[in-house]
């Protein structure tokens, strides 16, 4: 065999070598990657915040929350939350956009102090949470095993989101 096509085996096996670590180095940052926790969700526990997508209300408070919807809120923004001549839709990516990105606590607050416009702040707590969740549910948001609290400073931690993270 002539040293060219010595050189040339010896090449090629040099090259095949570095691809074969180099797909093993890169397979080991991928695995590093997916075991190493996200900066986000460290932060997330360690300051309490979550996102509506970690069900933040029940099935029940959903249901409760109807009525008071029809009876309080259906007059202007619609009985399906399609908002009206002078109110804002309560569903779709124009409320999202509005309102995401924003706490359940800003939200909570805004329907407390004042909705319905025309008896503002006459809701209790507890009807002002259990609307909010049927808002929250009609805009596919899922639920989960808790009810959502009639506490704005614990509905601060939690940010709405039109749309699930990745």
């Amino acid at each position: 065999m002539s040293i060219t096509v010595r050189i040339t085996h010896l090449l090629i096996a040099v090259v095949a070598v570095l691809g074969v670590a180099m797909v093993e180095s890169e397979r080991s940052a991928v695995r590093a990657a997916a075991e190493r926790p996200d900066p986000q969700d460290t932060q997330k526990k360690a300051d309490g915040s979550r996102s509506v997508w970690d069900g933040v209300y029940t099935e029940e408070q959903a249901k409760r929350g109807n009525p008071l919807y029809q009876q309080e809120c259906a007059n202007c923004h619609g009985s399906q939350l399609n908002g009206g001549e002078a109110a804002p839709a309560l569903v779709g990516i124009e409320f999202g956009a509005n309102w995401g990105g924003l706490s359940l606590g800003d939200l909570f607050d805004r329907i407390k102090m004042s909705m319905p416009q025309d008896n503002p702040g006459h809701l209790s707590r507890q009807q002002t949470a259990d609307i909010l969740v049927y808002m929250l549910s009609m805009n596919k948001i899922p639920a989960g095993q808790k009810e959502l609290e009639p506490d704005a400073a614990a509905l601060s931690r939690i940010r709405f989101e039109m749309f699930k993270p990745q």
